[in-house]
């Protein structure tokens, strides 16, 4: 990264911080700050970040930001917790996620032309995770139904590192398609990435997670040092899955899960690591804006517009209302769930990835498709996270005898969410 680029982002980090409490007074999220600074100051703005997508730098740096941020999510998930009350995130993980994947597929094949039937799976799974933290009034108000609130806030914890093999698999099935790479070599590349990923998280997880449990237990680790484990952890997942040709993302979701698992889960041993990764989350959006959605723009047609409306609404929607039948939950539940599906980082980082995919037919249009969904869903739920919890709270408090329904008056045990980090906000302040 050149030494002006690495400057301006550094000032843009300043200026937002400097000002965090009066955008958030305004409703303007972090993201949208960060997504309009890049836009303005790329390269199809006053050009004053000249980074190329496929430079080194700007690779780096989005992948590392997603490892942190699988890491992260998947160590704060509570599996005792997750298998007693598991009625929404499963509904929504196994019914919502495969049909929203599929509505995806066939809408993309139906509506934007120029799609492979494998390239339009590719589509469809990057757009597939969500990101609560672009919405965080939503996953950390607790007027809310908590299991509403928690059925959002583990859906996007568990959802992103469900999908980083799936678009490793919809990448090698479009590369077998159309001949860019053998079936047999597809296959060894898959196993090798999911293998060695496992393997590499195992490792890694347990390994921080011990080192924590013994450290404490001996009085062997100073106060200052204990949030770095967690850190390092996360870099050694990614760190030994890469030279094994293992994926990368997959060793920090596995990682975090089983760090979180062995490891007492207590804030002060990833508060480090989150605010790392929201730091890192909000310049991945400031270089997404300054060297990737201009030049997508471009490419967009009213084909790629209508797809990136669907793909925020009924390909959203449908499927989550579909899942959710038989679970008791009021329709005004249903929607509330079905809106709050941002697309955030993972979809981001996955098309920096499918950047050097060059021998895709269908990239430029699917490159298109994914930045301008992204861009209007960190318009689209940053701006209406804060009005529609306060009106859903409203409704939800104006009918006591919801208390007794399963799904809104059902007590759940909490799931921590994402911390109030750079990109997620204060959502108490809005």
């Amino acid at each position: 990264m050149s030494t002006w680029a690495l400057a301006l982002g550094a000032l843009v980090v300043l200026l937002y911080a400097a000002a965090s409490a009066q955008f958030s007074a305004w409703n303007v999220s972090a993201a949208m700050f960060f997504v309009t600074a890049g836009f303005v100051l790329g390269t199809d703005g006053l050009g004053w970040i000249g980074l190329s997508t496929t430079g080194a730098d700007v690779r780096l740096l989005a992948e590392v930001t997603l490892a942190l941020v699988l890491f992260s999510d998947a160590s704060r998930i509570d599996l005792k917790v997750l298998r007693r009350e598991y009625a929404a995130p499963l509904r929504l993980l196994a019914i919502g996620l495969p049909l929203t994947i599929g509505i995806g597929v066939v809408a993309a094949i139906g509506l934007v032309p120029g799609l492979t039937n494998a390239e339009a799976l590719v589509l469809a799974v990057v757009l597939a995770p969500t990101d609560a933290a672009l919405g965080a009034a939503v996953v950390t108000d607790p007027r809310l139904p908590s299991r509403v609130r928690q059925g959002l806030n583990v859906e996007s914890g568990l959802n992103d590192g469900l999908c980083v093999p799936l678009v490793a698999i919809a990448i090698a099935i479009a590369a077998t398609e159309e001949g860019v790479i053998s079936s047999a070599g597809a296959a060894t590349l898959l196993v090798e990435e999911i293998g060695f990923g496992v393997v590499a998280g195992c490792i890694a997880g347990l390994a921080g997670a011990y080192l924590v449990r013994i450290g404490r237990a001996y009085s062997l680790i100073a106060p200052t040092w204990l949030q770095a484990i967690s850190l390092g952890s996360a870099a050694l997942a990614y760190g030994i899955a890469l030279p094994l040709e293992g994926s990368g993302f997959i060793a920090a979701f596995v990682g975090g899960l089983v760090f979180g698992t062995v490891c007492p889960r207590e804030r002060e041993v990833t508060m480090f690591l989150e605010e790392a990764g929201g730091l890192l989350t909000g310049l991945t959006l400031l270089v997404f804006g300054a060297v990737l959605l201009g030049p997508q723009l471009a490419n967009v047609t009213w084909e790629i517009a209508l797809y990136a409306v669907l793909s925020l609404t009924v390909i959203r929607m449908l499927p989550v209302a579909i899942s959710l039948i038989g679970s008791g939950a009021q329709r005004q539940s249903v929607g509330f769930l079905a809106w709050f599906g941002p697309r955030g980082l993972a979809s981001l980082v996955f098309a920096f990835l499918l950047v050097e995919e060059a021998d895709l037919a269908g990239i430029d249009t699917i490159l298109a498709t994914a930045s301008l969904t992204i861009l209007l869903s960190i318009f689209a739920h940053g701006i209406s996270a804060g009005p529609l919890t306060r009106h859903y709270v409203r409704w939800w408090q104006a009918h006591p005898d919801y208390l007794r329904l399963p799904m809104e008056g059902a007590e759940v045990p909490s799931q921590r969410w994402r911390a109030r980090s750079l990109v997620g906000g204060d959502p108490d302040s809005r």
